[in-house]
């Protein structure tokens, strides 16, 4: 694994040493559940409130209390999801940008099929969303509005202060998926002003299986796990508290390297890379680029190839990039992010995504772009695809 090049990120992230350390002692010395009443559990229930407090820190939160703690980003959407769409029982309309995670979209279709009336909001090609669309859709009949604060393939950031307004004026709630802008950009929950936030642990360099779901002050939350007291009796069971230990840790973590300028000089190693492949790969395609986009994220087409077939290559040669979200590449199927911003079948399946961390290296860079560029030639080779001129 040390010899690997990793440039899927978006995908996972390792584990910084810094969070091994900190939970590690969790599963051996201090093991105590933070629910009971000795020593033990006063010392795990310390722990995690050490650890609500960092990552309250970290999102703009106001309050540690505004945040209840889950297994991952998927259980912190599907609770904002069904507690919104309970709020409000009279209103039947669900409004969620085309291009979400399949997290927010597959328990939003199952919504659709109970009778809730699903609007997808459209985006153009850079994968910005259509604002004329969301202010003509929102209306007394909306229950919730859902968006991303950064697209997982493409890293497009979605501008989400005039969402967010227009939803208010027409009294629906507002859900944001932040799981690829937490740790990556400075982001507040206060002042975004949505009434439910997702994020989760190991896309920041934390372990898996833990997340966190934020709750604006006054909205009510249907718990989707009953069965304990747990995290002030908004999601029973035992709490997991090596995870949030480790969670913790990486908030803080990554709010030193947001105050030190990180995201800042891995911008310039994710537009090196494109540059580059750009400019000595002829047919390269970079989606998304005419919009501000989160530092890390790199979604590339390549004339003339299968994106599948340059993953499986470049993997060979030990370089792990993806064909968009780990949780629809087993589907084959086209992107339907890059559908949705207006490509083709054919071109949609020519992409490939690439993402870094802040551990990422200009070597790396160097190796990945030799790589890339090589794979592309021999498939093209292989295939006999010319790319179009410039």
């Amino acid at each position: 694994m040390s010899n690997l090049l990793y440039f899927d990120n978006n995908a996972t992230t390792a584990p910084a040493p810094e969070v091994l350390d900190a939970l590690w002692p969790y599963f051996t010395r201090h093991y105590g559940n933070p629910s009971s009443l000795h020593s033990a559990g006063e010392d795990a229930a310390q722990a995690v409130a050490a650890a609500r407090a960092a990552l309250a820190r970290l999102v703009g939160a106001g309050s540690p209390a505004r945040l209840c703690f889950t297994s991952g980003a998927t259980e912190s959407n599907v609770t904002a999801l069904r507690s919104a769409l309970r709020a409000q029982p009279a209103r039947r309309r669900v409004l969620a940008s085309a291009v979400e995670h399949p997290a927010v979209l597959e328990p939003l279709a199952a919504a659709e099929a109970d009778g809730f009336e699903l609007v997808r909001i459209r985006v153009d090609r850079d994968g910005r969303l259509d604002l004329d669309q969301v202010r003509a859709e929102l209306d007394e009949r909306t229950a919730l509005l859902s968006v991303m604060a950064v697209n997982n393939e493409t890293g497009v950031v979605h501008d989400l202060a005039p969402i967010v307004t227009a939803a208010r004026a027409a009294g629906a709630l507002v859900h944001v998926d932040a799981v690829q802008a937490c740790g990556k950009l400075t982001f507040s929950c206060e002042q975004s002003g949505a009434d439910f936030v997702a994020f989760s642990a190991h896309k920041l360099h934390g372990p898996k299986g833990v997340g966190a779901l934020y709750v604006r002050r006054g909205i009510e939350l249907e718990p989707l796990l009953r069965g304990g007291p747990q995290e002030s009796e908004r999601r029973g069971g035992t709490e997991n508290v090596p995870g949030i230990v480790g969670f913790g840790k990486a908030a803080a973590l990554a709010r030193e390297w947001l105050e030190q300028g990180g995201p800042e000089r891995l911008a310039k190693l994710r537009d090196r890379l494109e540059h580059e492949l750009v400019r000595t790969v002829a047919g390269t395609h970079v989606h998304g680029r005419g919009a501000p986009r989160v530092c890390n994220t790199s979604n590339l087409r390549f004339e003339g190839i299968s994106g599948e077939a340059l993953v499986a290559l470049a993997s060979d040669e030990g370089l792990c990039v993806s064909t968009g979200a780990a949780c629809s590449a087993s589907r084959h199927r086209p992107s339907h992010v890059l559908l949705a911003m207006g490509l083709s079948p054919a071109e949609a399946s020519s992409s490939v995504r690439l993402s870094l961390s802040r551990y990422t290296t200009d070597g790396e860079v160097d190796r990945a772009l030799e790589i890339l560029s090589g794979a592309v030639r021999r498939l093209r080779a292989l295939l006999g695809a010319v790319p179009a001129p410039r």
